[in-house]
């Protein structure tokens, strides 16, 4: 069971809005889903669900309140050329702050993860870098990791991506993590393109979605989830 909460971000004092949910069952920690570009969408409602029923207290900032509040897009081109330019918009610096916020929430109660997908795989590796009280981090296929490997990580992270990803070259995008941070595992799922979290679509295989989630799953109880 779900509900909207809304934060405020330390940035600026701007108040956004987020999917909440409460963990079922024993709880493990919080962890801070990092939408797409597309918003709030039915996507992120089933992965706040997903996290909830493994036992974790979930929060899905909406990360472009400030350019549209409550905006959802469809993954067509419209949405996407729209998401890209509250992306632009919104900059960094804003979502590192919502982030912040997001963690804060949750941190009193226990351990805090982070993970994204697209545009939150990006923001979650930042986020490993800039926001504090992340325990750890799963980034799903970061567009643009790559640019930014080179930051300094302050907790452990994980990276999936999809072989048929036809944004991002997982094999570059693998080698340059690898020389930066020898440390992060790089998970290259050869069956999937982007966007595989998404259960339905045509670029997910299945297998690579429930694999991707176990590894996740496993790597935050190796970090601190009870």
């Amino acid at each position: 069971m779900s509900d909207t909460i809304t934060l405020k971000s330390k940035i600026d004092g701007f108040d956004f809005t987020a999917l909440h949910a409460a963990a079922q069952g024993s709880r493990k920690g919080g962890i801070v889903i990092i939408q797409e570009i597309f918003g709030i969408d039915k996507y992120v409602q089933e992965d706040v669900a997903r996290w909830a029923a493994l036992g974790f207290e979930a929060i899905a900032p909406s990360m472009f309140d400030r350019q549209e509040k409550g905006y959802v897009a469809g993954h067509d081109p419209q949405g996407f050329e729209t998401g890209i330019k509250y992306l632009m918009t919104n900059g960094v610096d804003n979502a590192m702050s919502d982030i912040q916020a997001s963690v804060d929430a949750l941190k009193d109660k226990g351990p805090v993860f982070v993970v994204g997908y697209c545009y939150g795989g990006w923001m979650t590796w930042l986020a490993a870098a800039n926001v504090e009280g992340v325990a750890a981090g799963s980034s799903y296929y970061g567009g643009r990791v790559k640019e930014d490997v080179n930051v300094s990580l302050t907790c452990p992270v994980i990276c999936h991506f999809g072989r048929k990803d036809d944004h991002i070259p997982a094999d570059e995008v693998k080698a340059a993590i690898a020389a930066a941070h020898p440390d992060v595992s790089v998970y290259i799922y050869e069956g999937s393109g982007h966007g595989f979290n998404n259960d339905g679509v045509p670029a997910q295989d299945p297998a690579d979605a429930k694999l991707a989630r176990e590894r996740t799953l496993a790597f935050f109880e190796a970090n601190g989830a009870t």
